[in-house]
């Protein structure tokens, strides 16, 4: 069997029905597939899995035999330490990373009918775009209205209580600070996709406390920063951060985990860490500014640092500030603040990935990020899982069906 087709086979949740457990026994359980990666390192960024009823977040990699790791040196590559689970057709080799960490792995069970599997690998050949994905493309294509406005506005709103639901997470982290959790959240945003969980980890592995002890010294801060984050290079640097890991009995992170394949400058990650330090150092009571305020206009200056664009800032308004100010309302039980800040995406531009290029050539106006929000969230949970029955397009079609029949 070709990799590619037990790449479908996960990406699709193909899975879906059998038992899974890893080769020493454990129970698996799939909460999220994550997302397909294809720059250097594991094959699924982002997942979310469950181990003996444990929860891991991390990267899957998948081969069609176990020791396909070793035949592809992950066992010497630093940038593997993060996989959480090895998904396999078959179990022949017990492997570990590039610390001796015995890695978790699963055989992965699905359908075992041949017919099925070729028509998988055609199918698997020809999935080289989201609106391949998209079940309905058919039936939008001829009828765009399908997809409602209510819809899209219901959406929004679950797009924003997943992030809600992210940020109780992180608030039983940080012992209920909303200050340190929406640290967290604004670093992990930094990393802007690519290098998002790096970048969380170097948050919760550099205490907010000890950056606001230097906030008055941008050179302190990046190299609290830098030094924690495994990248300095500069040796003056180099030596303040020595002095400040003592201090607090810091332990730098493993700067191979951080991803520089083909992106452009101003997305290295060593550039949005000196982005970031700036930020922190120009922005005093930053939650407070976030909070007190409904006007973009005074929100879009708090995130103005150096070589930063607007499309980036509006990156951070859509997946930082708007859900802190929504959670926020809803922990206060202010419903008419929540609603405000919902309103807010509406003000802010249209985002623009592949996901929401395949709904413009569906057809869909989209105007504002209230639509690219609704839409990546449909995608996403419905579009990808094959959920077509509990979407209100799907269902509808469904039902259009129905009524033809009799």
């Amino acid at each position: 069997m070709p990799e590619i087709v037990l790449h479908y086979i996960w990406e699709h949740c193909l899975w879906a029905g059998f038992e899974q457990r890893t080769t020493e026994g454990k129970s698996v359980e799939i909460i999220s597939v994550g997302e397909h990666n294809r720059d250097a390192g594991p094959d699924y960024s982002h997942a979310r899995i469950r181990i003996d009823g444990r929860e891991w977040i991390g990267n899957i990699e998948i081969h069609v035999c176990s020791s396909d790791w070793v035949k592809h040196h992950h066992h010497l590559d630093k940038a593997y330490d993060s996989v959480i689970l090895h998904v396999v057709r078959t179990a022949d080799k017990t492997i570990y990373n590039s610390r001796g960490e015995l890695v978790p792995q699963c055989e992965l069970q699905y359908p075992s009918d041949q017919d099925y599997l070729s028509r998988l690998f055609e199918s698997a050949q020809q999935m080289d775009s989201a609106i391949s994905r998209i079940g309905c493309a058919e039936q939008l294509i001829h009828d765009p209205h399908l997809l409602t406005d209510g819809w899209r506005k219901t959406l929004l709103y679950k797009r924003l209580e997943c992030k809600r639901a992210s940020i109780t997470r992180l608030l039983d982290i940080t012992k209920g600070s909303w200050e340190h959790a929406l640290y967290i959240s604004l670093a992990r945003n930094f990393g802007f996709h690519t290098n998002s969980l790096p970048f969380e980890q170097l948050a919760i592995n550099t205490p907010l406390s000890y950056l606001q002890k230097h906030r008055n010294n941008l050179f302190q801060l990046t190299a609290l920063l830098m030094g924690q984050a495994g990248l300095i290079t500069d040796s003056t640097m180099l030596k303040e951060y020595d002095f400040l890991r003592t201090k607090f009995s810091l332990t730098p992170m493993d700067g191979s985990i951080w991803k520089h394949a083909r992106m452009r400058p101003q997305n290295s990650p060593e550039l949005r860490i000196e982005q970031f330090a700036l930020l922190l150092y120009q922005s005093e009571n930053l939650l407070s500014k976030i909070l007190d305020t409904n006007d973009l206009k005074e929100l879009y200056p708090l995130f103005e640092v150096d070589k930063m664009g607007r499309s980036s800032i509006d990156i951070l308004l859509i997946n930082t500030v708007i859900p802190y100010k929504y959670a926020y309302a809803l922990h206060r039980n202010n419903t008419v603040q929540a609603e405000a800040a919902m309103s807010l995406m509406e003000s802010i531009p249209a985002e623009n990935n592949t996901i929401i290029r395949q709904w413009r050539v569906l057809g869909q106006q989209i105007k504002n990020a209230a639509d690219t929000q609704a839409l990546l969230h449909l995608y996403q949970n419905y579009c990808q899982h094959h959920e077509c029955i509990n979407c209100e397009v799907g269902y509808q079609i469904f039902q259009d069906r129905q009524l033809k029949l009799f």
